[in-house]
């Protein structure tokens, strides 16, 4: 075997896989004069670049750019010449509902495992499971117009408790603050808007453990809550004691807790709406009988080692619902070791390892699914190109088997009757997107197709006609 004759299934085809796939492509063109690699990406959603679409907040403009890039990984080769593209995208298909993973283990040479990580990670406080207790994951996968939740979302509560200091939860506080009529011109599913427009939300609570100076956000989210209309932010001096912006771990924190000073010092403006940020409180308990009716916290302080711990004061707070964000928990692939623990597959350095310890020999993991749902999109790079190296070392070595079976993985869907969609299938829902977006009575971007089937339907005549 040679590189160019080199065949990987990557499944997920979220940043971590797209990444892995044209990086393994180039690494390949680097190493050969002639031929390319065969890459075939598998998405259980009809469309590519899972939480880039279906995982962040729609009023996010510059995400639009990191889209484009990923679009110009799977967008080679002119439309012509999709029979020569280096990666081949294959959607609609789940890995272990559809396919096996053995199954495709026995058709490549090696399988590279992206699949991210979509749950909420648990919180084990008495109350959690409450009627009006949410998980931030569903929310985001609501308002981003995911198409296997439900199309309504209950926003009956005027006060509601966000917990978490990273950017998912500022995400979450913003789309309940914001009022609907400001993100018409995003890609906000229509039914999202329509249920935003019956928001009965007054006041947002965001609550973090520690303290200002260990706030997990990005400055560019913090800024945006700024500058959203006809809302008040509001903060607690008693929270900022003995904290010092100049002193800051880096410029990163320092330029955050100078944005939160400056919002100290803002005179409230009368908004309809407020989003107050909390820090020191760690949730011991949502409170209700049949509903949430409020969340109780242990005031924390920094201990000997700057770790929050309990002052021995309680607070509770009246809200009508929760949204916990907290982070995320991987998504196993039926087949491969689950580490329950992490919510990752065991690996070292990408490198799947069985129950033995050794190495399951040409099989592979990157992105949140390799290391845990931490980092930005740039660790998400620098993850698949550890993993293609190692991949792109085993088949110099000789490591990787030759495949059992040498047939196109597509003849084996096409028997199942799987109504799997491809990269030109996607490139037709865009452009149903699209046209959406222009003819909508808002001009946006695009208009989001919300139902699986009907994002199929688009698609799927492009796969007729291969």
């Amino acid at each position: 075997m040679t590189l160019s004759t080199l065949r990987v299934a990557i499944v997920g085809a979220g940043p971590a896989g797209i990444y892995a796939g044209n990086l393994l492509a180039q690494a390949v063109k680097a190493h050969e004069a002639i031929g390319a690699v065969g890459i075939d990406l598998f998405e259980s959603l009809p469309a590519p670049y899972g939480l880039i679409r279906y995982g962040v907040a729609p009023d996010h403009p510059r995400i639009k750019g990191i889209v484009t890039s990923l679009h110009e990984m799977l967008d080679a080769l002119p439309e012509a010449d999709a029979a020569r593209r280096t990666i081949r995208f294959i959607g609609n298909v789940e890995v272990g509902r559809d396919i096996a993973l053995d199954e495709l283990r026995e058709r490549y040479h090696a399988v590279i495992l992206a699949t991210g990580a979509l749950r909420d990670a648990t919180l084990d406080i008495p109350g959690v499971d409450l009627p009006g207790s949410f998980g931030a994951a569903d929310f985001v996968a609501w308002y981003d117009g995911h198409p296997d939740v439900p199309r309504t979302w209950p926003l009956e509560a005027s006060s509601v408790a966000v917990i978490g200091n990273g950017n998912v939860a500022l995400d979450v506080a913003r789309v309940l603050a914001k009022h609907a009529v400001d993100l018409r011109t995003t890609e906000v599913p229509d039914n999202v808007l329509a249920g935003l427009e019956s928001s009965a939300v007054t006041d947002v609570h965001v609550f973090g453990r520690r303290g200002p100076a260990d706030i997990k956000f990005t400055p560019i989210e913090l800024r945006e809550l700024g500058d959203v209309r006809d809302v008040d932010i509001v903060l607690d001096d008693a929270d900022f004691e003995g904290i010092d912006a100049a002193s800051a771990a880096n410029n990163q924190l320092k330029v955050m807790l100078r944005t939160l000073n400056s919002w100290r010092d803002r005179p409230s403006t009368g908004a309809s709406r407020r989003l107050h940020l909390h820090f020191w409180h760690a949730p011991i308990e949502i409170t209700g009988e049949e509903h949430v009716d409020g969340i109780r916290f242990a005031r924390t302080a920094p201990d000997a080692t700057g770790a929050p711990a309990p002052t021995g004061e309680v607070r509770q707070y009246d809200v009508q619902a929760v949204y916990r964000a907290i982070g995320y928990y991987g998504t196993r692939v039926a087949g491969a070791g689950f580490d329950e623990r992490r919510g990752v597959v065991p690996n070292e350095e990408g490198r799947v390892l069985g129950e033995s310890g050794a190495f399951e020999t040409g099989l592979y993991a990157t992105g949140w699914i390799k290391r845990g749902p931490v980092g930005l999109i740039g660790h998400t790079k620098s993850d698949a190109l550890e993993t293609v190296g190692h991949l792109v070392a085993d088949a110099q070595a000789g490591v990787l088997a030759d495949p059992v079976i040498d047939a196109d993985v597509l003849d084996l869907l096409d028997e199942r009757e799987t109504a799997y969609t491809t990269w030109d299938g996607w490139l037709a829902l865009d452009a149903h997107e699209r046209a959406l977006g222009e003819g909508h009575q808002h001009v946006r971007e695009r208009v989001k197709v919300v139902a699986r089937d009907e994002q199929v339907e688009i698609s799927r005549p492009a796969v007729l006609t291969r």
